[in-house]
C-alpha cells in the first residue's frame, strides 16, 4: 500500500480543517436562512415532539444571552477569534486529529455567528430544547461546544494533562 507523501500529507492538514470549517459555516448559514424563511419571530413548529423544537429569536448577545445588546462588540470579538483559527490553520496546521477539528469547529462557529452578528445585527437562534430550559440555539453554537469537547479529547489523548 502506498503511502501518502509528505507535501500532500500537510496539504490534507492544512486544507482538510478549512474545508471542514468550510462546509460547517455553509450548513449553519444555510439553515438559519431557512429559519428565517420559514419560521416567524417567535413562532415554535416541533421537530422532535416532546423533545426539541424549531423557535426563532434573535439574540443579540453570546452564550446565554451574556453581553445582550453589544452585537457590535461581539461581532469584533467573532472576527478577531475567526482570524486566530484561520491563521493558527494556515501558518502551523495541527498535526492531531482531534486539534484539527477543534479548531475548524472553533473557526466555523466563530465565523457562521459573527457573519450574522455583522450582516443581521443579532444571531438567529432556532434550535430549542424542550424538556429542560435551556437557552435556544444554531448549528454555529453546537460547533462551538463540539470545538470545546475536541479540545479537550485532544488534551486527554496528548498527554499534556499529565506533565503538570
Amino acid at each position: 500500500m502506498r503511502r501518502p507523501s509528505a507535501g500532500r500529507l500537510s496539504l490534507n492538514r492544512r486544507f482538510g480543517p478549512l474545508i471542514v470549517a468550510a462546509a460547517v459555516v455553509l450548513l449553519d448559514q444555510l439553515s438559519k436562512a431557512w429559519a428565517l424563511g420559514q419560521l416567524a419571530p417567535g413562532q415554535s413548529l416541533p421537530l422532535l415532539p416532546g423533545l426539541l423544537q424549531l423557535r426563532r429569536v434573535a439574540n443579540t448577545g453570546a452564550a446565554f444571552s451574556l453581553f445582550s445588546g453589544n452585537s457590535a462588540a461581539l461581532g469584533l470579538i467573532s472576527a478577531l477569534v475567526s482570524l486566530l483559527a484561520l491563521v493558527w490553520l494556515l501558518w502551523k496546521p495541527p498535526s492531531r486529529l482531534w486539534s484539527g477539528l477543534a479548531v475548524s469547529l472553533l473557526l466555523a462557529g466563530a465565523a457562521g455567528n459573527g457573519l450574522d452578528r455583522w450582516r443581521l445585527g443579532s444571531v438567529v437562534d432556532f434550535l430549542e430544547i424542550v424538556p429542560i430550559h435551556f437557552p435556544i440555539f444554531n448549528v454555529a453554537d453546537v460547533a462551538i461546544n463540539l470545538a470545546v469537547l475536541a479540545f479537550a479529547i485532544d488534551w486527554l489523548q496528548s498527554g499534556r494533562h499529565l506533565d503538570g
